[in-house]
């Protein structure tokens, strides 16, 4: 197992928010094909990693590294993060409402495929490409015109979320709170929509405060936060002792 390159690797970070520290020393590795759930109390420091994976710039890495494929990336950009394959599901995703998801979606697409050096698609090519995806979200092609998020409900945020994670295709995808405002039908297809899109070459981390989302995405890893530290680790049981005792037992 130590041959294999990790994903992600993070090492004695820690970051703060108007000279306020969120993380305290976090160390994680994360490797091909693993899921990682991260779990805790709402100001854990549980959404601030999310953050700072996508190199969020309002938050300051104060000591420590993140090494995505092997390479520092405490330094760059959003847009070159999301280009070379780290993608954040926000908890709450913003509307832009003069943007058609369909625009988005192929010009997000065309952005990685011209910095992996792939064709871009046009239109026509695009619609062929995303309908497996929309498909497998059951989500109807006419969604594709609305205004981005405009006007959506949770569960639609957080599907057309998961499109995006399918188009993107992305090396590891860092899901916010992905179940919250979900009911338990939307949940279903959001959650078959991400075990559908694991692979032996991607990973997974799911921000959650919750057990039930890990009742359809089973986890290799589970982590608790508290006070921006991981606290414990374990298995996919460690999560189903927290929904029974709750945190503080910890």
């Amino acid at each position: 197992m130590s041959d294999i390159k990790a994903i992600l690797k993070i090492e004695d970070l820690t970051v703060s928010i108007q000279e306020k520290k969120i993380i305290d020393k976090l160390n994680i590795e994360v490797l091909p094909g693993q899921v990682h759930a991260i779990m805790g109390k709402n100001g854990s420091g549980k959404s601030t990693l999310g953050k700072v994976l996508s190199r969020h710039p309002d938050y300051n890495i104060d000591s420590g590294n993140i090494y995505f494929e092997n390479k520092l990336i405490n330094e760059e950009e959003p847009h070159e993060i999301a280009r070379e394959g780290v993608f954040l599901g926000f908890q709450y995703p913003i509307e832009i409402p003069g943007v058609t998801n369909s625009s988005f979606l192929r010009l997000s697409y065309n952005s990685v495929a011209k910095h992996k050096g792939l064709d871009e698609l046009d239109p026509l090519e695009f619609n062929e490409f995303i309908q497996p995806k929309l498909d497998l979200l059951k989500i109807d092609k006419s969604f594709l015109d609305r205004g981005l998020n405009s006007g959506f409900s949770g569960g639609e945020k957080k599907r057309n979320e998961i499109l995006q994670m399918a188009v993107l295709d992305p090396k590891i995808s860092v899901l916010d709170e992905t179940d919250s405002g979900l009911d338990i039908d939307a949940l279903k297809i959001v959650a078959h929509g991400i075990n559908a899109l694991k692979s032996s070459n991607n990973a997974i981390i799911l921000i959650t405060h919750y057990q039930r989302l890990l009742n359809y995405i089973e986890p290799d890893f589970v982590h608790v936060m508290s006070a921006g530290k991981i606290i414990k680790s374990g298995d996919k049981s460690l999560a189903i002792e927290l929904e029974n005792k709750g945190y503080d037992w910890l």
